[in-house]
């Protein structure tokens, strides 16, 4: 079973910036077609924040464009989100998500909290 770590959460104030990263838990040779983040805002549904393919294809939900970037390390299978301008609808927990042949597997999850 993947587990997946997510790093980088935190408090900060509404226009900062805040960088997630998220790997393996215990490293991984396998290449995951896909990694990317998604993120769950009190009272709501789970939504996708971006994804990124090995190949480079980007999908960012609309709320999110121009703000953040995601970026992927293939070698370590890491994923990092950087986030500026951050808004406090951006609030949530994130969780890092990577797919291969046999699967989707989530991290635990890390929270983000943007204060007006």
């Amino acid at each position: 079973q993947v587990q997946l770590v997510e790093s980088g959460g935190g408090l900060v104030q509404a226009g900062g910036s805040l960088r997630l990263s998220c790997a393996p838990a215990s490293g991984s040779n396998f290449s995951y077609n896909v990694m990317g983040w998604y993120r769950q805002a009190p009272g709501k549904q789970r939504e996708l924040v971006a994804t990124l393919t090995s190949s480079g294809y980007t999908n960012d939900a609309d709320s999110v464009k121009g703000r953040f970037t995601i970026s992927r390390d293939n070698p370590k299978n890491t994923v990092y989100l950087q986030m500026n301008s951050l808004k406090p609808e951006d609030t949530g927990v994130y969780y890092c998500i990577a797919k291969d042949v046999w699967g989707d597997y989530w991290g635990q999850g890390t929270r983000v909290t943007v204060s007006s």
